[in-house]
């Protein structure tokens, strides 16, 4: 597996960059993980819309989804263009029905709900999920292929189901919008050291951490989920390629 790291922080993109979205990658297939605001821009740098085969989203707050409705429109014009592709399946949660709604249109797009008691198979991916603490319903995924594994944590507070969720990993791609000394519990979030307690517990291989705060110095999370867990730790940047 191959994770390209496109837009990473939270609430909304900084300049010239993104929110959540993460390319990934095996056996030529092409799987995003959220399409959050200013993604479709940056996608572009890696691949082309019309190239994905498939998206996956773990809920529907803005940074997570705000850039679904261009990226319909761009497979629509590139379709007039004469870059035909195939209908995007998204798959995506069904309790909140309106915006479940939203994920089909036209030939281009194909809502597809997924259980999330169940694995989901897209592509060559195996996903598995886990309920999130977050003020909306909001799926956390474990991802396997090619006998290895990535854990992406979207958007949440620690809980400790996600100890096993996580364990043995390869990759922890975790969500960090507050700093250590910070309490994000009340709007669904984990601090450093929360990201440091779940990667040790969990014996992770590595650590990135994304859905990165806006104001601060953020390097200082690494060097406090650090002071929890020995491993690699990482802030995501928008380009950072990671190979299992």
């Amino acid at each position: 597996m191959k994770l390209t790291i496109v837009g990473f922080w939270g609430g909304y993109p900084k300049v010239n960059e993104a929110s959540t979205g993460y390319l990934l990658e095996h056996e030529g297939f092409k799987l995003m993980i959220d399409f959050g605001s200013g993604v479709l821009a940056r996608l572009q740098n890696f691949v082309q819309p019309e190239e994905l085969d498939a998206l996956v989203l773990s809920h529907y707050h803005p940074d997570h989804i705000a850039d679904i409705g261009v990226l319909q429109h761009a497979r629509l014009i590139q379709g007039f263009l004469g870059k035909k592709s195939q209908q995007l399946p998204i798959f995506g949660h069904t309790q909140d029905k309106q915006e479940f709604a939203k994920l089909t249109y036209k030939n281009i797009t194909k809502g597809i709900a997924y259980d999330p008691a169940k694995k989901l198979n897209i592509g060559p991916f195996t996903i598995s999920f886990l309920s999130a603490i977050h003020p909306v319903p909001c799926y956390a995924m474990r991802i396997e292929a090619g006998g290895k594994s990535l854990v992406y944590t979207a958007d949440t507070s620690f809980k400790e189901d996600f100890i096993p969720f996580a364990q043995g990993t390869d990759l922890l791609l975790s969500e960090c919008n507050f700093y250590g000394n910070q309490d994000g519990k009340g709007a669904g979030h984990m601090n450093s050291y929360d990201n440091g307690k779940l990667a040790a517990e969990a014996d992770v291989k590595q650590l990135v951490l994304t859905h990165l705060p806006h104001y601060g110095e953020i390097d200082q999370l690494v060097s406090e989920a650090s002071t929890v867990f020995n491993g690699p730790v990482t802030l995501a940047r928008e380009g950072l390629e990671i190979i299992l």
